[in-house]
C-alpha cells in the first residue's frame, strides 16, 4: 500500500515539474513580435482600430429654380429620374408601358394629382419642393410621353 502512494506522490510530482518547465520556456516565446505596450507617436489603439471606410447619408439639395420654367424632360432628368429610371421604392420605370398602362387609363390628370400630392412611397412633387404646379405637370407629360 504504500508503494501505491510513493507512485502516486512521484506521478503528481513528475506532472508538476513538466508543467513549469513548459510554463517556463512556451511563456518567453509566446511574447516575441508582441513588442511593448507603448505606442509610437501616431500609432494610438484609437487610430488603429478605426473602421476602413464609413458611410454618411446626407439629403440631396434640392435643384433650385431660376426663375424661369423648366421644361418636362429637365424637370425629369433632376428630380424624377432619381426613382424612375431605376424603379427605386415601387416607381414605375419609365418607358415600361406594362407598368405605365393602369396609371394612364386613370388619365392625366389624376397622374398629374398624385405627382404633386405624393402617393405611396413617391414624396410631393418628388421631394422638390421648389416645383411649380406647371412644371410638375410637364415632368409628367414627359413619362407619359415615354410610356406611349
Amino acid at each position: 500500500m504504500a508503494q501505491q502512494q510513493h507512485s502516486s506522490r512521484s506521478i503528481l510530482i513528475i506532472t508538476i515539474i513538466v508543467a513549469v518547465v513548459l510554463i517556463i520556456v512556451i511563456w518567453p516565446l509566446s511574447m516575441i513580435g508582441k513588442g511593448s505596450v507603448t505606442t509610437a507617436a501616431g500609432d494610438e489603439p484609437e487610430v488603429r482600430i478605426q473602421p476602413v471606410a464609413k458611410l454618411e447619408l446626407a439629403k440631396a439639395a434640392a435643384v433650385k429654380s431660376d426663375g424661369k420654367p423648366r421644361d418636362g424632360a429637365t424637370v425629369y432628368n433632376s428630380v424624377c429620374m432619381a426613382c424612375h429610371a431605376s424603379g427605386a421604392a415601387g416607381a414605375p420605370k419609365a418607358g415600361d408601358k406594362a407598368a405605365w398602362a393602369p396609371r394612364l387609363a386613370a388619365g392625366t390628370a389624376a397622374l398629374v394629382k398624385n405627382a404633386i400630392n405624393g402617393k405611396n412611397a413617391m414624396p410631393a412633387k418628388g421631394g422638390n419642393p421648389d416645383l411649380s404646379e406647371a412644371e410638375v405637370k410637364a415632368a409628367v407629360e414627359h413619362l407619359i410621353g415615354l410610356a406611349k
